[in-house]
Order: C-alpha cells, then sequence, then structure tokens
C-alpha cells in the first residue's frame, strides 16, 4: 500500500495545517471547511493529517469502535462485557463519496443473512466506521440534498438512527468532519457550512521557489513513496508527539473570564448568529494556547482563533462572499499590538489595507466609477462606442414561482427543481432489478414466495432467483441547467426596464442557488449576443456578471436564441444527465437580424424546455413575447406574474375581486 503524502513535507498553506492541526488537539472544535482553487494541496494534507493522530484503543471486533474504557451499553454489537478484548489501532480517515447511497452512508439490513437465514442484522456503514475517526468528503458542496440531511443530523446529535425494513439501530457516530471545495463549483447550504468548526480559504499563489520546492518534492514522493516517506517520518513524529502533548494539557488550558468576555463581545459586535460562533473561537483559542505550549488563553489567540472559526458563519446571502475582515477583528477586541499612526474610524472607502479584501473589490468596481477616468465604459460591447449604453441596478428582489422542467426525468443530479426518478429520493415503488443495486428487500421476498414449494426449500430462509429480485423505485428532485438569456437592447434602458428585469434574474438566481442548479447566463444587444457567464454551479459569478451588465442597441433576439442553443449543445457533450431549462427575458421586439420564431423552433426541436418572461409594460401591449413563447413551445409569464404570492395575499386578491 503506497503511504500518504508526509503532513511536515508540505510547502506553505499554514492556515489550512494549523486548523487540521487545531482540530486533531481537539476533536470538539468541529472540523474544518476548506475552500480553494484546484491543486492547492488540499485533499493531502486531509489524508496525511490521519498518520499524525494518536491510536485509539477500541473492543475487539467492535464494528462501532466502542471505547472499551466506556463502551456504549447500547451498542449493536454489544453488550460488551467489563474486562473485553481490547486492541489498539490507527484513527481512521473514513472516505464519503460525493454519489454514496444512504444505505452506503447510515448502514442497512445485511440482505444476505436475511435472504439465506431469514434473520434480521444490520450491517454498518460509512458513520459507523468514522466513529471516534475523521470524515472526509471531497468536494462536499457536491453532495447530494439527502446525505446532506442525514450528515446534519448526525452531527447534531452525536448519533446514527436507523429505521428501515423491520430493523431499528441506534449507535454513537462522533467524528471530526473535514471537507474539500472548489468555491467556482457552487457553495454550501448554510446549515452544512455552520457545522464546520473552521474554515480556511488556500490559494495557489505561492512565490516562485514555493512552487519550485513543491514540485520537487512532489517528484520524490512518486518516484519513490516509501522514500520519502521514510525521510520525512522522524518530523511527522515529532508532529505526533506534540498533538499528544497539546491533548493532555488541554483539559488544564485556563480561558480567563476577561477574555472570554472579550470574545463573546467580538462575536456580537461582528453579528454572528447564534452561539456556535462563541463556542467554537472558545474551543480553537484554548487548542491553540495548548499546541503552543501555554496554559493559559490570550488575547492573541482570541484573534487568530476568530479569523478561522468566523469567517463562514458571516455569510447572509447567496450572493455574498464569506469573510472577516482582521480589522473588525482588531477593532472589536479593542487592543492592536502594532497599532497605525491614524486608525481609522470606520471601514476603508479607499483601496483595501490589507491583502484580503474579501468581497469588496466587485462593489468597489461597481458602485464607484465616478472616480474612474472620463470616457466610454470599460466593458466591450457589441454596439457602438458612445451609443448611450448605460448600467442599471437591480429593483428589490423577490420570491419567484417555481419554473421546472414539465416532463419527469430519470438519472440527473440531485437537487430541488424538476420532477425526477433515480437513485435519489423516496422510494415509491418496485420494479423489475435492473442492476443498480437498490434491492426492495419486501417486494423481493413477495415474489419468491409463492415459489418455495417447487423450489424444494427446506429449513429457515428463502430460495431466492434472480427473477425474484426488485429494485426500489424512487421518485425526487433535480437539479437543472438554468440558462438564463437576457435581452439587454436600448429598448429596456429606455423604457427603465432593466432594473426590473435584473431584480427578477437575481431573484430566479437565488432560487437555483436553494435549488442547487446550475446557471449559465446569455445577453444580447447590439449586433449580437454574448456568453456573460459559462456553466457553473457558483451564482455569486452570475450575479455579480448581470449587475455590470450595460443596456444599448438593437434588439437581436434571434442571435441570442441561436447563441443559446450552441451553449446547450456544447454543455450536453459534457454533462449530459443535467436538463437544461431556458428562461427568455425579453419583451418579443425584433429590431436587428432575423425573424426570432425560426431560432425558437430550432430550439424546441433540441428539446430545450423554455419560459418566457414578458417584459412588455404599458397598457396597450403587442404580445410579441408570446409569439416567440409559442414557438420554443413554452410557457410564457408576465414579469409581474413572476413573483410568487403569499397564501394571505392570495386570499385577499380573491376576496376584493
Amino acid at each position: 500500500m503506497t503511504p500518504p503524502y508526509p503532513f511536515s513535507a508540505l510547502v506553505g498553506q499554514e492556515d489550512l495545517k494549523l486548523s487540521l492541526l487545531l482540530n486533531a488537539v481537539s476533536p470538539e472544535v468541529g472540523g474544518v471547511l476548506v475552500r480553494g482553487e484546484k491543486g492547492t494541496a488540499k485533499s493531502t494534507a486531509v489524508r496525511a493529517l490521519a498518520s499524525l493522530l494518536p491510536p485509539v484503543e477500541v473492543v475487539s471486533g467492535c464494528p462501532y469502535s466502542c471505547d472499551p474504557d466506556d463502551p456504549d451499553p447500547g451498542c449493536p454489537a454489544g453488550p460488551h462485557p467489563e474486562g473485553a478484548p481490547r486492541e489498539t489501532r490507527p484513527v481512521r480517515l473514513v472516505e464519503l463519496p460525493v454519489g454514496a447511497s444512504t444505505d452506503r452512508l447510515t448502514g442497512t439490513l445485511d440482505l444476505e443473512k436475511a435472504l439465506s437465514a431469514g434473520e434480521r442484522s444490520f450491517e454498518p456503514g460509512i458513520l459507523a466506521a468514522a466513529h471516534r475517526g475523521i470524515l472526509y468528503v471531497d468536494e462536499v458542496n457536491l453532495l447530494s440534498d439527502h446525505l446532506v440531511d442525514l450528515l446534519l443530523d448526525v452531527a447534531a446529535m452525536g448519533v446514527n438512527h436507523v429505521e428501515r425494513e423491520g430493523v431499528s439501530v441506534r449507535h454513537p457516530s462522533r467524528f471530526v468532519l473535514v471537507g474539500t471545495m472548489n468555491p467556482e463549483e457552487g457553495d454550501l447550504r448554510p446549515q452544512l457550512l455552520d457545522r464546520f468548526g473552521l474554515s480556511v480559504e488556500v490559494s495557489g499563489s505561492l512565490g516562485t521557489d514555493e512552487r519550485v520546492e513543491v514540485v520537487r518534492r512532489r517528484l520524490h514522493y512518486e518516484a519513490g513513496p516509501r522514500e520519502f516517506a521514510e525521510k520525512w517520518s522522524a518530523a511527522d513524529r515529532e508532529l505526533s508527539a506534540v498533538i499528544s502533548e497539546a491533548r493532555e494539557s488541554l483539559p488544564s488550558t485556563y480561558l480567563p473570564d476577561g477574555i472570554l468576555y472579550k470574545l463573546s463581545a467580538l462575536c456580537a459586535g461582528l453579528g454572528v448568529d447564534g452561539l456556535r460562533g462563541d463556542l467554537v473561537t472558545a474551543k480553537t483559542a484554548r487548542a491553540l494556547a495548548s499546541w503552543e505550549g501555554r496554559d493559559a488563553v490570550s488575547t492573541d489567540d482570541v484573534r487568530r482563533a476568530a479569523l478561522l472559526a468566523l469567517a463562514h458563519r458571516r455569510r447572509r446571502g447567496p450572493f455574498e462572499q464569506p469573510g472577516v475582515d482582521p480589522q473588525e477583528i482588531e477593532e472589536a477586541l479593542g487592543e492592536d499590538p502594532e497599532p497605525p499612526p491614524d486608525p481609522p474610524e470606520g471601514p476603508p472607502d479607499g483601496p483595501p489595507g490589507g491583502p484580503q479584501g474579501d468581497g469588496s473589490g466587485e462593489g468597489d468596481a461597481r458602485d464607484g466609477p465616478d472616480p474612474q477616468p472620463a470616457g466610454p465604459a470599460p466593458q466591450p460591447t457589441e454596439g457602438s462606442p458612445g451609443s448611450g449604453e448605460r448600467s442599471h441596478d437591480a429593483s428589490e428582489t423577490f420570491k419567484p414561482v417555481r419554473l421546472e422542467v414539465p416532463e419527469k426525468g430519470s438519472g440527473g443530479p440531485s437537487g430541488r427543481r424538476s420532477r425526477a426518478s433515480g437513485a435519489a429520493g423516496q422510494p415509491v415503488g418496485d420494479r423489475e432489478d435492473g442492476g443498480g443495486g437498490d434491492v426492495a428487500l419486501g417486494a423481493t421476498l413477495r415474489a419468491a414466495a409463492p415459489h418455495q414449494k417447487a423450489r424444494g426449500r427446506s429449513g429457515p430462509g428463502l430460495v431466492v432467483r434472480p427473477e425474484d429480485v426488485r429494485e426500489k423505485l424512487r421518485e425526487g428532485r433535480e437539479g437543472n441547467l438554468v440558462l438564463f438569456v437576457a435581452d439587454a437592447s436600448g429598448s429596456m434602458a429606455a423604457r427603465r426596464r432593466m432594473s426590473a428585469v435584473k431584480g427578477a434574474t437575481l431573484s430566479l438566481l437565488t432560487d437555483a442557488y436553494q435549488r442547487r442548479d446550475k446557471v449559465a447566463l446569455v445577453s444580447f444587444r447590439g449586433a449580437g449576443a454574448e456568453v456573460l457567464l459559462p456553466p457553473t454551479a457558483s451564482v455569486e459569478l452570475a450575479a455579480s456578471r448581470l449587475e455590470e451588465l450595460p443596456t444599448g442597441g438593437r434588439t437581436p433576439i434571434s442571435a441570442g436564441l441561436e447563441r443559446a442553443a450552441e451553449l446547450l449543445r456544447r454543455e450536453g457533450l459534457r454533462d449530459g444527465e443535467r436538463r437544461p431549462l431556458l428562461v427568455l427575458l425579453t419583451d418579443g421586439r425584433a429590431t436587428a437580424g432575423p425573424d426570432p420564431r425560426g431560432a425558437a423552433e430550432g430550439l424546441r426541436r433540441l428539446g430545450v424546455a423554455s419560459v418566457v418572461v414578458d417584459t412588455e409594460e404599458g397598457n396597450i401591449r403587442l404580445g410579441m413575447a408570446a409569439g416567440i413563447a409559442d414557438s420554443l413551445g413554452a410557457r410564457c409569464l408576465r414579469l409581474e406574474d413572476l413573483r410568487a404570492e403569499s397564501l394571505v395575499e392570495l386570499v385577499e386578491r380573491r376576496r376584493a375581486a
């Protein structure tokens, strides 16, 4: 077996390494979420951590890793008698695949024993294997919703409870949850995000010398993994010894009341919701002090802990980047070891004062155009320069009606938009086995039972043949590719409708974030159309591109639809299982190019589900968008009909009528 890359051999990424080590010292910190672009040693660092952890003692043969000094009285493999045999083994690093089934995660009925011996026996899953160890989820932001719900329950209670097919099992499942993700592929649900104790942003922007050293070490490791691991074994053993010492001293590490008061005042001042931020920051500060060999927590420990524990807890909406400004922490703690000559009284209006600048760069570029040199808009345009182009702010967002693909899909990615049948979702029936492995036990037994006499059965159990096996038929919701095709022509700007259109599109983007969709954005104006954003799960990027979108020029609707068709064909080759939903926002008045109904009929022949949002205003409406909708075979909604009404509003409107 190839040894993992040594933890001590990692170059740079100090925050990542510190976060993992603090969780090794104090698992109560609650794990770590590692966010960053590909190729930044996220997975390598996590897999290297397990070898540093002190081994654990378990009851011999117990699949639930019971502690022999305090065994679980309700252990499904127990009860374990006093003085039961024990063994020492390394801490497990258990990986949860993104596409795992519910049965694989929680455990399920042992089919072999049920069918051959007629016994109800539980087969443990990943949550049992991860108890007292590390549960690692790579690409955690792509995890299916049904798995996220299960993880949230177990992480909150520390117990996995399975009720399925006549089996009722409870067993402890406490683990350090470590997740890695690339933010460009979408973000996490807020509930799961809050379950991670710490979060770290990593990047690959190392200096030349560091990059050379990374490549050199990696090449050496790939050429001889065992020799490379042996070279760094002494450094890893030293780290492991420090972890053991820090664990022993942690219970006696003192958190003074004055420091605790500062810590809670900091969380309150930063607007951190709930008390989990206070608790995690306190635990992280204690672990940090213990790691560095000190017997009491200092203000500097709180400062450093807050940067790791609070950044992901300040997010307010799907389009806001998580982060915490070190200057805010300094001001809230009221102590700066090296104060500047003239500390600012409020948030800076000019260039960022530090290397972070989290989330502020894009806003400055959008909201402060006046100080820039005079001249045409900096964005490249399809129309002629100086032709009256301008950008409008989005109107207030709202909750939109549900837009979905009308036909039920099969095998698409799990999500919350369109109806689908597949591996995810709730069982709604059964069918003959299609080789998927999702066996419907009850239906299988019912199919086999009438034939037992003819098959010469004697004794317990059933004789089951391949033709008896039934597979669960599941129904749920899938995530789609929502392609927004936005009219950015001059007619939209002249009537000041672009603000309303942007507000509606931002509302739909929020809805796409909540329903776990991919999104893409195409705009058309002037002489043609352009792809503002290729398909991505990052709705933040779509929102920023939309807000920066200028308007002006003529209305080439046909070009927009043709560009959309081209994008969908290309994306279908890459991700054929994700069905598209096209949302066209236009008033339907084509003033450039051919008749858009031809391009619309082409999209219809591709089988693309579409919705047209008619942005036409005024008492007299030409209804040209409805004609395009007919050619698309699409539902047509007015802009004002896109807003989902509450039950109270609906009742009041009916009463008034």
